[in-house]
C-alpha cells in the first residue's frame, strides 16, 4: 500500500471540493506544511495577549457593578448594562471564530495542516470555566499549537502548560506548593490538576511508569505560575515549593523555586520514552484506525524518539507507513470535521459564512454540532473527544447528521449542485454503486445532496 490522492485528501484533510487540486505525493503533503501557514493570516484570530484588555475590561465592569450595587443609583443599571454589552461583544468574536476555523478547514489547500491543528488541540484539550473564559478559548491554539506545528513536541507542551487558558482551566492560578509561606499559613493550597494531566493526558498516558508521588512532586514543582502583565502568564517564585522535588527519579530545583526547573522536567517528560508511545498511539488512532496496526505505532514512536518529537519526522513517519494507505476507511469523522467537509465539498463561500446572522449559525452550525454530540469548545473534560466511531454513530448523532445533511445545504448555497455530478465532487471516485445509483434517482437536487452527505462513503475516511 503506498501514497494515493484520493486518500489524501480525504483521510489527512477535510475532504475534496471544487477547485480543489489533491496533494501529489507524501513529499508534496510536508512541503506545504512546512511552508506558510496561509490559512491564519488569510482568516485570523486572536491570541491570549489580543483579547486579555477586553477580559480586564469585563472585571472592571463587574467591580464597578458591585460597588454601585452597594451604595445604589442610576449607576446600577448602567454599569449592568454596559458589562452585558461587553459580554455580547465577546460572543460575538467566539462565533466570528468559530466561522474563520470552519472557513480555515474549507478553503485549505494545505488541509493536512487544519487537521493536525484540531489535533493536537484536542490533545492539549481546554474548556472556558466561568463565564469570563468561555469566549476565549479559541486563542489557545492559535497560541499554543499552530506557532508550533512543525516544531518540536517539547516547545508545545511548554506553551501549552504555561498559556493562561489552560492554567485558569485547571486551577493553576490558586496553587501553592506546600512549603510555600502561603500553605504553610493556611491561605493556599497544593493543586495536582495541571501535574496530573500533563502526566496522564499530554505525555505520559494514563498507563504511564509514574506514581501519585511524582504527581504531588511535580504539583509542587509547577506551583507559582499567575497571570501576568498584558495576559502573559507569569512565575512567582514565592508561591513555589522550597526543592528539591523528584520526578519520575530526577531531582529538580533546589532550595528556591524557579521557572527554569519547571521547563527542565517538561523537556524530560517529553523526552521519556512513555510519552513516545502515548503520543504514537494518539496520531495513529486519530488519522487510520480506532486499533492501528502495531507496526506503524512502533515506527511513529522510533521516529518521535530518535528525532527529540520533532514533529516533521513524525509526520513523515506516519504518511510514509503503508498502513496510512489502507484502503479501508475505519475512521469516523467527529461531528464539526463532517460539517466542514461538507461546506468544503459544497463549495460555500468565505462571504456566505461571514453574513450569517446568528440566529442561523444556531440553527446550522452551534444547535446541529450539539445534537450530533461535539457541542462547540465544550467537551466533557480534559481528555478531550473521543476517538472511537462507536461513540459518534449512536442514533441520535446519527438523525442529527442526516438531518443536517438534508437541511443544511439549501441554506448554506442557494445554487446545489447537479447530485450526478455532485456525488464525484464530493466522494472523488469513492462512491459505492448504491450510493451513486440514489444520488441519480433523486427526485429534487437537496435531496440528492442530502443522500450524498449522509453516506458512508463520505462520514468516513
Amino acid at each position: 500500500m503506498s501514497f494515493d490522492p484520493r486518500i489524501a485528501q480525504n483521510r489527512f484533510g477535510y475532504g475534496p471540493g471544487p477547485g480543489f487540486e489533491p496533494p501529489r505525493s507524501v513529499q508534496h503533503m510536508l512541503a506545504r506544511l512546512a511552508g506558510p501557514d496561509t490559512q491564519a493570516t488569510r482568516f485570523p484570530i486572536s491570541g491570549f495577549v489580543d483579547v486579555f484588555g477586553d477580559l480586564q475590561e469585563i472585571r472592571d465592569l463587574t467591580a464597578a457593578f458591585r460597588k454601585a450595587r452597594n451604595k445604589g443609583g442610576d449607576a446600577v443599571e448602567t454599569t449592568k448594562a454596559a458589562r452585558k454589552e461587553k459580554y455580547r461583544e465577546m460572543n460575538r468574536k467566539r462565533d466570528a471564530w468559530f466561522l474563520a476555523t470552519v472557513a480555515r478547514c474549507a478553503t485549505a489547500e494545505d488541509a493536512f495542516r487544519e487537521r493536525l491543528v484540531r489535533f493536537w488541540a484536542d490533545h492539549f484539550t481546554v474548556v472556558g470555566k466561568g463565564p469570563l473564559f468561555q469566549s476565549v478559548v479559541a486563542t489557545f491554539p492559535e497560541d499554543v499549537v499552530r506557532p508550533h506545528i512543525t516544531g518540536r513536541f517539547a516547545d508545545m507542551l511548554r506553551a501549552s502548560t504555561t498559556h493562561p487558558v489552560m492554567l485558569h482551566y485547571l486551577d493553576q492560578f490558586a496553587s501553592a506548593g506546600e512549603g510555600s509561606k502561603l500553605a504553610m499559613k493556611g491561605k493556599r493550597s497544593l493543586n495536582e490538576n495541571l501535574a496530573r494531566e500533563i502526566l496522564e493526558l499530554h505525555t505520559l498516558g494514563v498507563d504511564g511508569s509514574y506514581t501519585q508521588t511524582d504527581v504531588r512532586a511535580f504539583a509542587n514543582l509547577l506551583a507559582g505560575f499567575a497571570p501576568g502583565k498584558e495576559g502573559r502568564a507569569a512565575y512567582r517564585p514565592n508561591w513555589g515549593n522550597p526543592g528539591p522535588e523528584v520526578v519520575l527519579g530526577k531531582s529538580y530545583g533546589g532550595q528556591k523555586p524557579r521557572v527554569e526547573d519547571v521547563f527542565e522536567a517538561l523537556d524530560d517528560i517529553a523526552r521519556h520514552p512513555d510519552t513516545a508511545r502515548h503520543i504514537a498511539r494518539k496520531l495513529a488512532t486519530h488519522f487510520v484506525s480506532d486499533d492501528p496496526d502495531p507496526d506503524l505505532i512502533d515506527a511513529l514512536s522510533t521516529s518521535f524518539t530518535d528525532s527529540d518529537g520533532d514533529l516533521m519526522a513524525l509526520y513523515g513517519a506516519l504518511l510514509n507507513h503503508p498502513a496510512a494507505w489502507a484502503p479501508a476507511q475505519k475512521k469516523i469523522k467527529q461531528p464539526f470535521d463532517y460539517i466542514a467537509s461538507a461546506v468544503r465539498a459544497l463549495d460555500v463561500s468565505v462571504d456566505t459564512l461571514a453574513s450569517l446572522k446568528r440566529k442561523d449559525r444556531n440553527l446550522l452550525f452551534f444547535g446541529p454540532l450539539k445534537l450530533m454530540g461535539q457541542p462547540w469548545e465544550r467537551p466533557s473534560g480534559p481528555d478531550g473527544w473521543p476517538e472511537d466511531a462507536a461513540h459518534w454513530i449512536t442514533p441520535q448523532g446519527l438523525a442529527a447528521r442526516i438531518q443536517w445533511a438534508v437541511s443544511a445545504p439549501s441554506a448554506l448555497n442557494a445554487k446545489l449542485p447537479d447530485p450526478r455530478n455532485f456525488v464525484q465532487t464530493a466522494l472523488a471516485g469513492q462512491a459505492s454503486e448504491a450510493t451513486q445509483f440514489a444520488a441519480r434517482a433523486a427526485e429534487t437536487r437537496w435531496e440528492g445532496i442530502g443522500i450524498i452527505l449522509s453516506s458512508p462513503e463520505f462520514q468516513r475516511r
